[in-house]
């Protein structure tokens, strides 16, 4: 199979949107020339923006604006260019405020800067194999301080429906052991989970809350709200802001004090927005995300959103006890010290240290 065919197979379900002319419902006399844009871009290239003038209006001068920022004026009916090199990807909402003969109007219209880059499919080795916990329903996965850390949901198994805890965890990856826990209460479904200056964050997947905890003694230090109507998936860190993923195609990047919204990027796989993302890493400026059921993990350029490379580890599930509860991959810890990984599942009795090769 060709590498472009099975990246399709690994990010099956993936959905496209086109994009479409998106006028203000208001009557106006001016509108976007269509004729000079494009339904999607890709980075590298520029957005030549006119306008059409039907009634011949004089027009006195022009504001552009991309999604919501000036980008510039021109006099009389004077197009601009947008030039997309380093844009985040997804949708750019344009807007033109025409000031003519002692009146102004807006008209608006929006085009998607999608992926240029052809994912790499990455290969492994498997370094080390080590005893997990079978009951343990990995949300989240990470090194701090050498000591792994472990974040588990208490979802049902696939066959038996017993449900497992929620909790967050310090674990002797060599054994197996668990050596230090603290249970979430019986109503919240752990999820995603990170480590930054000394403070564990963990998700809850649809209550709204999350926790911070201290990273040496697990006393827990506050209770926050999500800051909008959203899922708690995937948490990592870059050692100044969160990235937290919800399940679409957004991670958004947080302040770690507020746990406010600082930015968000779209995750693209060519003209394809990629969703599901979920356990999340960030390594040497890198996010790898864990493509929920897809068994695959995806590399996203934090600044962009593109998706630079896939790794199909879908044959580790293979190597774990074939048990009534299995489930999938979910669980990606990178330690700095080995440059390895370590990979594992919901309910796996193992987990990977790999190497990721090119």
């Amino acid at each position: 199979m060709k590498n472009h065919n099975l990246l399709s197979v690994i990010l099956l379900g993936l959905t496209i949107f086109s994009c479409g002319d998106e006028n203000n419902s208001k009557k106006s006399h001016f509108s976007f020339d269509g004729a000079q844009l494009q339904e999607q871009y890709k980075p590298g290239e520029s957005i030549d923006m006119g306008i059409l003038n039907a009634e011949n209006k004089k027009i006195d001068s022009i504001v552009y604006y991309v999604n919501n920022k000036n980008i510039g004026s021109k006099k009389g009916a004077e197009k601009i260019a947008f030039d997309l090199t380093n844009e985040k990807l997804g949708y750019k909402n344009l807007k033109a405020l025409v000031y003519f003969e002692g009146e102004h109007q807006e008209t608006e219209t929006r085009v998607e800067l999608v992926s240029g880059i052809q994912p790499k499919l990455l290969s492994y080795e498997i370094v080390n194999v080590y005893p997990h916990d079978i009951k343990a329903y990995t949300q989240g996965l990470e090194f701090y301080r050498d000591t792994l850390f472990e974040s588990t949901g208490n979802g049902a198994g696939n066959s038996t429906g017993i449900r497992g805890i929620s909790s967050l965890r310090k674990t002797d990856y060599k054994t197996g052991k668990v050596y230090k826990q603290v249970d979430l209460e019986n109503n919240m479904f752990g999820e995603g989970m990170t480590v930054l200056n000394n403070k564990v964050y963990q998700l809850t997947y649809r209550e709204m809350t999350g926790f911070v905890y201290n990273a040496d003694t697990f006393k827990r230090e506050k209770t926050f709200k999500y800051f909008r109507q959203m899922e708690g998936w995937g948490l990592t860190n870059d050692g100044t802001n969160l990235y937290q993923s919800d399940g679409s195609e957004k991670i958004w990047i947080l302040n770690p004090e507020t746990l406010k919204e600082v930015d968000n990027i779209n995750i693209y796989t060519g003209s394809a927005k990629v969703k599901n993302v979920n356990e999340l890493e960030w390594v040497d400026g890198k996010i790898y995300g864990n493509v929920y059921q897809r068994d695959a993990i995806a590399v996203i350029d934090p600044k962009t959103g593109a998706v630079e490379a896939i790794l199909d580890l879908k044959d580790l599930k293979t190597k774990v006890l074939q048990h009534p509860d299995v489930d999938v991959l979910n669980g990606i810890a990178y330690n700095a010290k080995t440059k390895t990984f370590f990979v594992t599942g919901k309910n796996w009795d193992k987990m990977f240290e790999i190497r990721i090769k090119e």
